[in-house]
């Protein structure tokens, strides 16, 4: 494939929780593992018996979960203590590290529930580091206006802003582009080897190069994106980091370098060690 765009991509229906229904874009045949990203979701429905019964108390180790929202609202609990709830606009960051339990549900009983979880990955040194959580509501996430239009600075550094979540070994971006007029918005090339772009409405122009709804595509590392709508009402999720390089092995939600560590993560899980 010529051009910015090395592949393109679309996400397949899946189910997690208890019967979410979601669509994977990250972790499934066409699209494995993106080094430093493991997993990315988007759930979207208005259906409440797509989302009602949520996400229940279940273990991770070994990576970090973002989850961002753009309809709807998240409650969130887990083993350390923690509680929040996340509303359009805001974001939750979990480092599950050596271990956590926490559950995700629903707020509301009907309407759309929209948004999306990203899970990276944590070099072996950090795997097995204290567990973290943070909650960033929507007034917290600096906004960078094109016209009408405005970059979302989620995580990582762009243009001078600093987003809530930072990951700086893996110089970790996330970005949420949002298209109101015709206005292109420029983005620099900062030197990030894995860099991809979802479109979760519309039409987005990249660098000539038309990417429509339910699209991802991974971008090569050097160039500098100019991007627009194609209808003027349009938004894109814009991912960008440095991979870690190490080996990854996954047991639904346990990452490790190793399949002993996997073995011991579950031993850990079965006899009530994984969480503080």
């Amino acid at each position: 494939m010529s051009g910015i765009i090395r592949s393109r991509h679309r996400g397949i229906p899946a189910q997690d929780g208890a019967g979410v229904k979601l669509t994977r874009i990250i972790n499934q045949p066409s699209l494995r593992y993106q080094d430093p990203f493991l997993m990315l979701d988007e759930f979207r429905s208005d259906n409440p018996n797509d989302y009602i019964a949520g996400f229940p108390p279940h273990p991770h180790r070994g990576f970090v979960t973002l989850t961002y929202m753009l309809a709807g609202q998240m409650a969130h609990e887990d083993s350390e203590g923690n509680s929040g709830v996340v509303g359009a606009g805001g974001a939750q960051w979990m480092k599950a590290a050596r271990g956590i339990i926490h559950g995700e549900m629903p707020k509301q009983e009907d309407g759309l529930m929209w948004g999306f979880q990203l899970w990276i990955n944590l070099p072996a040194a950090e795997k097995m580091s204290q567990p973290e959580w943070a909650d960033h509501p929507e007034h917290s996430v600096p906004k960078i206006a094109y016209g009408e239009s405005e970059i979302r600075v989620i995580a990582g550094d762009l243009e001078g802003h600093r987003g809530p979540v930072q990951q700086p070994e893996q110089r970790l971006l996330m970005a949420d582009l949002r298209f109101r007029d015709s206005t292109a918005i420029p983005v620099k090339n900062y030197g990030q080897a894995a860099r991809l772009a979802y479109v979760y409405q519309g039409s987005v122009m990249i660098n000539g190069e038309a990417v429509e709804r339910g699209e991802l595509v991974r971008l090569d590392s050097d160039s500098n994106l100019t991007l627009s709508s194609v209808d003027g009402h349009s938004g894109m999720i814009l991912l960008a980091g440095e991979p870690i390089g190490e080996p990854v092995v996954q047991y639904g939600p346990f990452v490790m370098n190793t399949q002993a560590e996997i073995e011991q993560a579950i031993r850990d899980y079965q006899q009530g060690r994984l969480a503080g």
